[in-house]
């Protein structure tokens, strides 16, 4: 249990630093087998090696000595049978270890499955796609439970051939051993005992052979554990990181590209603009225009591919992380709340913020209303993923736990998407007095929700298509005022 306790929590510490990159090329679902079923196979493995392992070699050692005392032709039969045995057993394992490792895959393939069914559950039922769902989960099962056959049909044949091993060596030592008793070479005690003897040897090889059935698959097991143990993280921090540098909460792009890992074209090319304490930045464009994966490079979830982002004037990739992610404060664009109470979940931001603060930054976040209005207000139980809320309670309340961190620099990922208009105007206003000292970036695909920012950025293509206030774009950039029209008509333009 201490063995399996630990490899656990050398793999959690593990994916915790991990980047997005490393978290997009495992997988969620393998990442949770990883983590679970492979770690209690190897646990398996070790307990078999403490119960039998230790007990074999020394019975095996034990039989051998004293069968060699009373007969040492006799005992040339080990000779023939334990390497039969052993070539057996190489064969069986040869045939079992790349069924394991496709087993492997095959239930990170089930967890996939059913992680999707569970979290898409009201999408499959809204679609009538109920049966779809349980066809793609009876393939994958059926996969799983084939592959898994093959392999015990191996293991299923392995015992017998090693018990007629086992009962011909017997036969042989009883014929060879009785001829010697006949002509007087060996008394009939001797015989008897050598036959004890054998038996010993035997069992504890056919004792070791039990533990390698599980050995095949805690092998393949244990590597998928060394690949996440063993990846190479593709951020983290310097080698000699910048301590103690001032938070002033200032941002800069300069000169950024980005491209995904394999990509052909970058996501983001020539990106530069500062963002300094006071100011609001607003980030616009179409869909797919990069807006995420900008502010993303901020908290270096991503390292940018060539340029660099600065925040008070030093380079994100010279700063420590936790130095870096304690000056951000982060709302996502897909509002993510903890199990828990409201309290709990307002509290990540700020674990020392009195009750009086978090009504506060309820109050600046518009939650006043619906938190009061459950039962036990702050101590309201939450849900995992805030799914007793509504997505716009869950933007509201992922707002009010990143202004309590109170971090110089604020980040709105598509924040307000879920508000009605009415609370987006009231949430900016009452954000605008919080937040007057704090660098204010916002990613929004409303005009109305950033056409009052100090600077407004329009992107397309991954390029900046725009640069400057609402009124200034709309003279400069032909991408904004089609924006703005789609959105606001030309009475919006004009």
């Amino acid at each position: 249990m201490a063995f399996g306790r630990d490899v656990r929590g050398a793999l959690f510490r593990k994916v915790e630093s991990f980047s997005q990159a490393e978290l997009n090329h495992f997988g969620t679902p393998s990442l949770i087998t990883r983590s679970t079923n492979d770690v209690q196979q190897v646990q398996m493995v070790v307990l078999m090696m403490l119960n039998l392992t230790l007990a074999a070699p020394i019975m095996a050692i034990g039989g051998i000595i004293m069968a060699l005392r009373l007969d040492v032709p006799l005992s040339s039969v080990i000779l023939v049978a334990v390497p039969i045995m052993g070539v057996f057993i190489g064969l069986v394992m040869t045939r079992a270890l790349p069924l394991f490792r496709s087993m492997q895959k095959k239930i990170d393939r089930i967890n996939q499955v059913t992680r999707e069914v569970l979290s898409g559950v009201r999408v499959i039922r809204a679609f009538d796609r109920v049966d779809y769902e349980e066809q793609r989960f009876h393939v994958a099962n059926e996969d799983l439970t084939g592959t898994t056959l093959r392999v015990m049909r191996l293991f299923a044949l392995m015992m017998p051939v090693l018990t007629l091993i086992l009962s011909l060596s017997t036969v042989a030592i009883v014929w060879f051993g009785s001829i010697q008793v006949a002509n007087h070479g060996m008394p009939i005690g001797d015989l008897t005992a050598f036959l004890m003897y054998i038996q010993i040897i035997l069992m504890s090889v056919l004792m070791a052979t039990i533990m390698l059935i599980m050995v095949p698959r805690a092998s393949a097991s244990a590597e998928r554990i060394q690949q996440v143990l063993h990846a190479e993280i593709s951020v983290k921090d310097a080698e000699t990181p910048v301590i103690d540098a001032p938070v002033r909460g200032h941002v800069e792009f300069r000169d950024v590209e980005f491209r995904y890992p394999g990509a052909e074209e970058p996501v983001l090319s020539h990106i530069s603009f500062t963002s300094g304490p006071g100011q609001v930045t607003a980030i616009v464009g179409s869909t797919g225009s990069g807006k995420s994966t900008l502010i993303n490079l901020i908290p270096r979830f991503y390292d940018v591919t060539a340029g660099s982002v600065l925040v008070d004037g030093m380079d994100v990739r010279v700063l420590e992380l936790q130095d870096l992610w304690q000056r951000i404060g982060l709302v996502p664009q897909k509002a993510f709340l903890f199990s828990g109470t409201v309290a709990d979940n307002l509290r990540f931001g700020d674990e020392e913020a009195s009750d009086e603060e978090l009504w506060h930054i309820l109050d600046v976040a518009q939650s006043t209303d619906f938190v009061t209005e459950m039962a036990e207000g702050l101590e309201a139980e939450v849900d995992q993923g805030g799914a007793n809320v509504s997505g716009g309670q869950r933007q509201r309340l992922a707002i009010a736990r990143a202004l309590a961190k109170k971090a110089k620099i604020q980040i709105f990922d598509d924040s307000f998407s879920a508000l009605d208009f009415t609370t987006d105007a009231r949430l900016r206003a009452a954000l605008k007095k919080e937040t007057t000292d704090a660098t204010v970036i916002i990613v929004a695909q409303r005009v109305g929700t950033v056409m009052h920012a100090d600077q407004i950025i329009v992107l397309e293509d991954g390029t900046i298509a725009g640069k400057g206030t609402h009124e200034e774009l709309l003279k400069t950039s032909t991408t904004y005022r089609e924006i703005v029209e789609s959105q606001l008509g030309a009475e919006g333009v004009a």
